[in-house]
């Protein structure tokens, strides 16, 4: 997911390490996806959309 993001908008994806499931992808600061209140993790076109949605604000 992290190399989709970075061929798609150029954008270096950071892990940081969790415990107990926790999957969040933050963009400057603003969550794009929590796996906590979604239940599940993304599918690739839909967490590329999340972001192209708020690049274009």
């Amino acid at each position: 997911m992290a190399e989709a993001i970075d061929d798609e908008f150029g954008i270096k994806a950071e892990l940081i390490e969790g415990r107990g499931g926790v999957f969040d992808v933050c963009v400057d600061g603003t969550q794009v996806w929590c796996k906590k209140d979604e239940g599940r993790f993304p599918e690739h076109d839909e967490l590329l959309d999340k972001i192209a949605k708020l690049s274009s604000k």
